[in-house]
């Protein structure tokens, strides 16, 4: 049964910076490729970033630069790193994963504010 956990948001000021982790279990972890969404109140879920199984990394234009996805394949975990946040970043977090359908992880709130 595959099971994402998101972890790590929060409220930040403009110009901080956070970490998110997602927790992956139930598939075989290194042989995926894994993504990170989000929702902003009233929009759509967008895709922010993408690694690999092979590491190659992509981003959404408005992240580029700013944001950072990795993963650790021992710890079946991938990460956010989110730098510079700007309140336009407001949103639930979410990691995903397509096995013949997709997974979702229950979300993470990041709030940019002053």
């Amino acid at each position: 049964q595959v099971q994402l956990v998101e972890s790590g948001g929060g409220l930040v000021q403009p110009g901080g910076s956070l970490r998110l982790s997602c927790a992956a279990s139930g598939f075989t972890f290194s042989s995926y490729a894994m993504r990170w969404y989000r929702q902003a109140p009233g929009k759509t879920r967008e895709l922010v970033a993408i690694i690999t199984s092979t590491g190659g990394t992509n981003y959404a234009d408005s992240v580029k630069g700013r944001f950072a996805i990795s993963r650790d394949n021992a710890k079946n975990t991938v990460y956010l790193q989110m730098n510079s946040l700007k309140p336009e970043d407001t949103a639930v977090y979410y990691c995903n994963v397509v096995q013949y359908i997709s997974y979702w992880g229950q979300g993470t709130q990041v709030t940019v504010s002053s």
